[in-house]
């Protein structure tokens, strides 16, 4: 079994920052490439941003100089920095990841999700 767990989120005003962190743990091996992808209320899920287990990185090119994305691959964890936050950030962030898993080989998991209001 394996899970990953965001946290992070909650209430920033306009200009504000948050950091998210996605953390997986269960029967892994080890964690191949890592996302955010955000869902704002009415709208599609899409990509914030990747990152490979070697540090390659992909961002939507709207959020690129605002948010920023890293792992630390000894904790198995994923980072989302995110700075000068605005309103239309609004969103359910979800993190997701491909795992070599104990029992079942290379799987990919989706986090609960982590709500991010952006508001005065």
């Amino acid at each position: 079994q394996v899970q990953l767990v965001e946290s992070g989120g909650g209430l920033v005003q306009p200009g504000g920052s948050l950091r998210l962190s996605c953390a997986t743990s269960g029967s892994l091996l080890s964690v191949n490439d890592m996302g955010w992808y955000r869902q704002a209320p009415g709208k599609e899920r899409e990509l914030v941003a990747t990152i490979s287990s070697r540090g390659s990185t992909n961002y939507a090119d709207s959020l690129k100089g605002r948010f920023t994305i890293s792992r630390d691959n000894a904790k198995s964890t994923v980072f989302l920095q995110m700075n000068n936050l605005k309103p239309e950030d609004t969103a359910v962030y979800y993190c997701n990841a491909d795992v070599w898993t104990r029992q079942l080989g290379i799987l990919n998991y989706w986090g609960q999700g982590t709500q991010v209001t952006v508001s005065s």
